[in-house]
C-alpha cells in the first residue's frame, strides 16, 4: 500500500510548480547558487591540488578533458559520444584559458559544469521532496546528505559525466511522479547526449512505471505515447550523433553489441559487489535511507529498483572497472536513498531534548 503521504500519482498540478506553495523565485535562485557553490568547494583539489587525468581509477577523465579542449580524444571509442558536459564545460574553459592563474583551465571547465548539473540535481531534490514529502526541511536535509556523499566530490567532481547522467535520471522522476509526461522526450534528448547509458535506464525505468500505474491513469494510451516517443527521441539522438562524430550512421543495437566485454558474469556481480568503491558510496546511505522507503510510493520505488537491477546486468554485460557501480546506482538511487536518509533523520525525536516531566497526579 502506497503512504498518502507521497501518494505522486493521483496529485493534480494545483500549483505553478513544484513546490511553489513553499519555493518562491528568489529563494529558487539561492539555493541553486548555494549548491552551486558547495559543489565547487567540494571539487576544487582537482584545480591545482591533484589531476584527475593522472589517476588510473579516473582514466575517463583524459577523454572528457581532450573534447572540451577539440583535441583527439584518447581511450574507448565510446566515450568521443558522451558530448554534453564537456560541450557545457567548454565554454567554461573558453572563458577562464589565461585567466584563473594557477587552476588548469580545462579542469576548471569540467568541474563547472559538473557542479552545474549536481546543484541542480541536489535542488531537483528540494523540489521534488518538498511537493511530494510536503516538508521542505527534510527535502533541504536530504539534498545536503547528497552532496556530502562520497560520491560526489570524489566520483561526480572529478571530470567524469556522470551528474549529467544522474540529473537526468531524477528529472524522469520528476516527470513521472508529477504526470508531466511531455517533458520525456527533451529529458531523453538531453540524456542520451550524457552517456549511452542513460537510454537502456530510461526505458526500464519509464516501461516500468507505465506498467505499474497504468490502470489509474485517466489517458494510459497518450502516457504510453510519450514514453515510447520518448525512447525514439533517445535512440535517434544516438544515432545522429554517431553520423556527426564518425561520419556514418550506426545502429544503436549494433553499437550496444559492440561493447560487450565479459562473459564471466557472476564472477563480475561478486567482485562489482565487494568492490570497496562501491561501499564507499552506501556504507551510510543504505542503513539510513532504506527504513523510510515504505513512505513512498510503489510508482517511485519499483521502476527505481528495476533500473537499479539493470545496472548489475549491464555492468556484467560491459564488464565495467572497478567503481563503477557504485557510480551508476548513485545516479539511479541515491537521490531517493537521500530523501528518505533526510526523512528518517528529521522525523526521529530530538536526542537533545530532555524528556518531557510527567505531570503530578
Amino acid at each position: 500500500m502506497e503512504s498518502a503521504l507521497v501518494n505522486s500519482s493521483n496529485r493534480n498540478a494545483h500549483s505553478a510548480g513544484f513546490g511553489s506553495h513553499q519555493l518562491n523565485v528568489f529563494r529558487f535562485a539561492a539555493l541553486f547558487c548555494l549548491f552551486f557553490v558547495i559543489a565547487f568547494g567540494l571539487g576544487y583539489p582537482i584545480l591545482n591540488r591533484y589531476d584527475p587525468r593522472a589517476v588510473p581509477g579516473l582514466i575517463d577523465v583524459k577523454s572528457y578533458a581532450a573534447m572540451v579542449t577539440g583535441a583527439p580524444v584518447p581511450g574507448h571509442e565510446h566515450m568521443r559520444f558522451r558530448v554534453l558536459v564537456p560541450w557545457v564545460a567548454r565554454a567554461f574553459y573558453q572563458v577562464a584559458n589565461g585567466r584563473v592563474h594557477t587552476w588548469d583551465p580545462v579542469m576548471f571547465g569540467l568541474l563547472s559544469s559538473d557542479s552545474l548539473f549536481v546543484a541542480a540535481t541536489a535542488l531537483l531534490m528540494v523540489v521534488l521532496g518538498t511537493r511530494q514529502l510536503n516538508s521542505y526541511q527534510v527535502s533541504l536535509v536530504a539534498s545536503l546528505l547528497y552532496l556530502v556523499n562520497f560520491a560526489v566530490p570524489n566520483l561526480r567532481l572529478v571530470g567524469l559525466v556522470d551528474a549529467g547522467e544522474g540529473f537526468f535520471l531524477l528529472a524522469l522522476l520528476c516527470s513521472v511522479a508529477e504526470l508531466h509526461l511531455w517533458w520525456l522526450p527533451l529529458i531523453a534528448a538531453l540524456g542520451a547526449l550524457t552517456k549511452e547509458s542513460f537510454i537502456p535506464f530510461s526505458i526500464v525505468f519509464t516501461a516500468t512505471w507505465w506498467l505499474g500505474t497504468r490502470r489509474r491513469l485517466q489517458l494510459p494510451g497518450w502516457s504510453a505515447a510519450w514514453i515510447v516517443a520518448s525512447w525514439i527521441v533517445s535512440l535517434a539522438v544516438l544515432t545522429v550523433l554517431h553520423w556527426k562524430v564518425n561520419g556514418v550512421l550506426e545502429n544503436p543495437i549494433h553499437f550496444a553489441a559492440g561493447l560487450r566485454g565479459n562473459d564471466h558474469y557472476l564472477s563480475q556481480f561478486a567482485s562489482s559487489l565487494w568492490d570497496r568503491n562501491f561501499w564507499y558510496v552506501f556504507v551510510w546511505l543504505l542503513p539510513a535511507g532504506i527504513p523510510r522507503l515504505k513512505k513512498f510510493p510503489r510508482s517511485w520505488l519499483i521502476p527505481t529498483a528495476a533500473t537499479s537491477i539493470l545496472v548489475f546486468v549491464l555492468d556484467g554485460y560491459y564488464s565495467g572497472a572497478p567503481g563503477t557501480v557504485g557510480r551508476a546506482l548513485f545516479s539511479t538511487a541515491g537521490p531517493l536513498l537521500a530523501l528518505s536518509a533526510g526523512l528518517l533523520l528529521v522525523d526521529v525525536a530530538d536526542p537533545f531534548k530532555p524528556p518531557r516531566a510527567e505531570s503530578p497526579a
